[in-house]
């Protein structure tokens, strides 16, 4: 079996490390790539072609909306998972309607956040189901 191969994109250079360090200790995960800002993130995508995006919401030198966009014309195979630290924000719905598959809070525990990246590779919805709006829900 493949390994799920995953991008990570967040401007906190210790929180990227930390979950890169914690998902190289998976046999069945590999990390291909790190973004710390908005405008890698798509030719990162492009070079890589991972299963799965972690996506910070909110980075520098990018829009959400607009990257999720690029990222599924570059890749629709990869699946989009965003971090952010804000449950209310209203950039998620903004990342749901853009294609993201689900989100994170940044302060859960590790397998929650593994069981989150794969099930969203495996195309599912991370359990816990958050209605947004009456046409849109992305997991918790």
């Amino acid at each position: 079996m493949m390994p799920t191969k995953v991008v990570i994109a967040d401007d906190h250079t210790l929180f990227r490390e930390g979950i890169k360090r914690m998902l190289s200790l998976e046999k069945d995960i590999l990390v291909v790539g790190e973004a710390a800002r908005g405008d890698e993130v798509t030719k990162l995508v492009e070079r890589t072609k991972p299963d799965v995006l972690l996506l910070d919401l909110k980075m520098p030198k990018g829009d959400i909306v607009q990257t999720l966009l690029e990222v599924k014309d570059i890749n629709p195979a990869t699946k989009v998972l965003v971090l952010t630290a804000f449950s209310e924000d209203e950039n998620i719905l903004n990342a749901a309607k853009g294609g993201a598959r689900g989100y994170v809070l940044k302060g859960i525990d590790f397998p929650t956040l593994l069981r989150a990246i794969k099930t969203v590779q495996g195309g599912g919805t991370p359990r816990t189901m958050v209605k947004l709006s009456a046409s849109v829900s992305i997991g918790l």
